[in-house]
């Protein structure tokens, strides 16, 4: 009996000697698994163009030719994104309608493929794409400038020039143009176009422009308050000579 007591005892024992030992051992460290990044915004080139502003003829050719299709999967599906150079309703409204409507579905599938770069570029990449033009589009090339944070898009016929930046967050970028692009692989001959007016510039918050700075001369400026305090000290003046004098007169007087 007292046998199979000792054996217990030694047997708890070595089973509590066991577990402080496992105790003791380092634990293997933690390691987290990042996150995986979260997938950029669809975008809806159709929709962004409808809502943007004056793009309906280049959304209307879009379209037509199934273009769309093109830039959207490009913006969507791909790592390398898209830079759209959309026309203006009025720079559509400029060209020859014969030279438009002339074109076979072909030439102007061309067309609105020479309207987009197969990669997406910021307004900070434009100087770089200046240097080295010509720059592939989805369909022939251009010669992109840069003067002075002027930026021109020269192709065929036609030197447009961006006016604003539409949307840019990557991987899509959509251009503002004045003037449709008129490629010579689509247009043997120049087409006859109508000067555009330019734009008028973008006015700032509420329609005022840019330049909140108060006019001359204006509540608050300072040409008013040093103008104000010059006065006070010229009159102040003027009032204490005139007491000095009737004092010496009274003093001869007396």
């Amino acid at each position: 009996m007292e046998f199979k007591a000792a054996v217990l005892v030694s047997t708890l024992l070595c089973l509590a000697l066991s577990h402080g030992a496992l105790s003791q051992r380092p634990r293997a460290p933690i390691v987290e698994t990042p996150a995986p990044a979260p997938a950029p915004a669809y975008v809806d080139l159709a929709e962004l163009l409808s809502l943007a502003g004056p793009y309906g003829t280049f959304l209307d050719y879009l379209t037509k030719t199934d273009v769309i299709k093109t830039f959207q999967s490009q913006a969507n599906d791909t790592k390398q994104g898209i830079s759209v150079f959309a026309p203006l309703d009025s720079a559509f409204a400029a060209v020859d309608s014969g030279a438009l409507s002339n074109l076979t579905n072909d030439q102007l599938r061309s067309l609105m493929l020479h309207h987009a770069m197969p990669r997406y570029y910021p307004l900070s990449a434009f100087s770089k794409l200046a240097a080295a033009s010509p720059v592939p589009m989805f369909a022939y090339k251009v010669n992109v400038t840069d003067h002075a944070g002027i930026i021109g898009v020269a192709s065929g016929w036609a030197t447009a020039k961006l006016v604003s930046s539409v949307y840019s967050t990557s991987p899509v970028a959509v251009y503002a143009l004045d003037t449709v692009l008129l490629p010579k692989e689509v247009f043997p001959t120049a087409p006859e176009v109508t000067p555009v007016a330019a734009p008028a510039p973008a006015p700032g918050r509420g329609g005022k422009p840019m330049d909140d700075a108060p006019a001359a001369g204006g509540r608050g400026s300072k040409a008013n308050v040093g103008d104000k305090g010059s006065s006070c000290r010229i009159g102040g003046g003027r009032l204490l000579v005139g007491y000095v004098v009737m004092m010496v007169c009274g003093f001869l007087m007396i």
